[in-house]
């Protein structure tokens, strides 16, 4: 009668087709973890872009508006200064709203990336 295959002796013969077979999941884990970093960061990266383009654009804008007042009314003073109540407005309005128009839309972005790349493998 033949012996019953134990485990230690299966573990024993295989262990070389383990060991690789470990390493290689490793290496995928690490390789997939890479690509969805870099994804994150890259977006991120173009976040912090397109940020600071959207901040230079305020700026030069409320120089532009502050000036244009300013001809208006005849007083830079009341032109700066409607320039800053019209932009303190605004800037109440995007702290109030941040979770609507800045948080979740960017979440959902980054779910909608890491999805769509998990539904492509």
């Amino acid at each position: 009668m033949e012996k019953a295959p134990n485990l230690w002796e299966f573990l024993e013969e295989n262990k070389a087709q383990i060991n690789e077979y470990i390493e290689l999941r490793i290496q995928l884990f690490s390789l997939q973890f890479i690509r969805k970093s870099s994804t994150i960061a890259g977006m991120l990266i173009w976040l912090m872009v397109l940020g600071a383009m959207a901040f230079l654009i305020s700026i030069f804008a409320g120089l532009t508006l502050s000036w244009w007042l300013s001809g208006i009314f005849n007083s830079p003073v009341i032109g700066f200064g409607l320039t800053t109540l019209i932009l303190l407005t605004i800037t109440l309005v995007l702290v109030l709203l941040r979770k609507q128009l800045f948080i979740h839309p960017i979440i959902r972005i980054i779910i909608r990336e890491q999805t769509r790349e998990y539904e492509a493998d």
